[in-house]
């Protein structure tokens, strides 16, 4: 009868979140006051960003609701969005929030699915069931947060990637007599990737009427690598003082192709200690056995 019971409940519950699936769905692909507006304001800094936390229209739908109540219980919005800001995203953190009640509906979906697997094939365990259940949406929702962060390290690493390409060329074209922001839309015009569009962005800011320095002011403080924040810095200081910037950014590019020379040596260095493993544990007993097992058989028919 507990078992029946129970079942029941996660087959209600699994209907309520398809239903809340299909309604979530719905409402992104219906086309909202944004998404009809943005297209004539392009130049704005933040143009794709959403009006609000969720939209109007789903500020009071469950999936908003459990998402404020998972911003209360776990808090670290800052974290969050310094996260959602590195992986050069235009969603806020409800958003994300949002996010995370569905993929912790979709684990609780597959670990209720498991346990009602395990029950019809004879296991009578309702505690670790709901217990399994429960693990899953948790897991769905820490994966969820785990996979921003690894979003993040990526985007950082391409920005690694393109920032000496970038730096040259705005270095030559100062050098050429460029203004550093008039060099710059040189430069993104002809560059794409993660650091193109965070320049990008940054310009889009410049022309709606924010100050220079403040713009590179402000994504020197929001971005997480300490060399793009002295890129942004050193540009800030030489539009607001004059100073020279073409020398600065050839030695910072000579600078970030040193550290990943360096990284590339010691990553070789950790896999050659890796490629040891096979050759010591698999290889070298292979030839061992090789080597002296012909030997054993000929003293065994000696003796025999």
């Amino acid at each position: 009868m507990i078992s029946a019971a129970f079942g029941a409940l996660l087959g209600l519950v699994a209907g309520l979140g398809l239903v809340l699936a299909v309604v979530r769905v719905r409402a992104i692909l219906r086309p909202s006051l944004t998404d009809r507006v943005v297209p004539y304001l392009r130049d704005l800094p933040g143009a794709g960003r959403s009006a609000g936390p969720v939209g109007p229209s789903a500020r009071h739908t469950l999936l908003a609701l459990a998402a404020d109540r998972i911003d209360r219980t776990l808090g670290g919005a800052s974290s969050v969005r310094r996260r959602l800001d590195r992986c050069g995203s235009q969603a806020s953190v409800q958003d994300f929030r949002v996010r995370q009640v569905q993929w912790g509906l979709v684990g609780f979906g597959l670990a209720a699915a498991l346990s009602l697997t395990r029950m019809a094939g004879g296991v009578d365990a309702v505690l670790p069931a709901a217990l399994l259940s429960l693990s899953g949406a948790l897991a769905g929702v820490l994966a969820c947060d785990w996979r921003l962060g690894v979003e993040a390290r990526d985007r950082e690493r391409r920005i690694m990637t393109e920032f000496p390409t970038i730096a040259e060329l705005l270095a030559l074209a100062v050098a050429a007599g460029e203004g550093p922001v008039a060099a710059l839309e040189r430069v993104v015009r002809r560059s794409n990737g993660a650091l193109a569009d965070d320049l990008r962005r940054l310009l889009a800011e410049i022309r709606t009427g924010e100050p220079v320095g403040a713009a590179f002011d402000r994504y020197a403080s929001r971005t997480g690598l300490p060399t793009v924040s002295r890129f942004a810095q050193a540009i800030a200081v030489a539009i607001e003082r004059g100073t020279p910037l073409a020398d600065v950014l050839h030695a910072q590019a000579a600078d970030v192709r040193e550290v990943a020379r360096r990284e590339l040596i010691e990553s070789a260095a950790r896999k050659e200690i890796a490629m040891m493993v096979p050759v010591v544990f698999l290889v070298l007993p292979v030839t061992v056995v090789f080597a002296f097992y012909p030997g054993l058989v000929g003293l065994h028919l000696s003796t025999s």
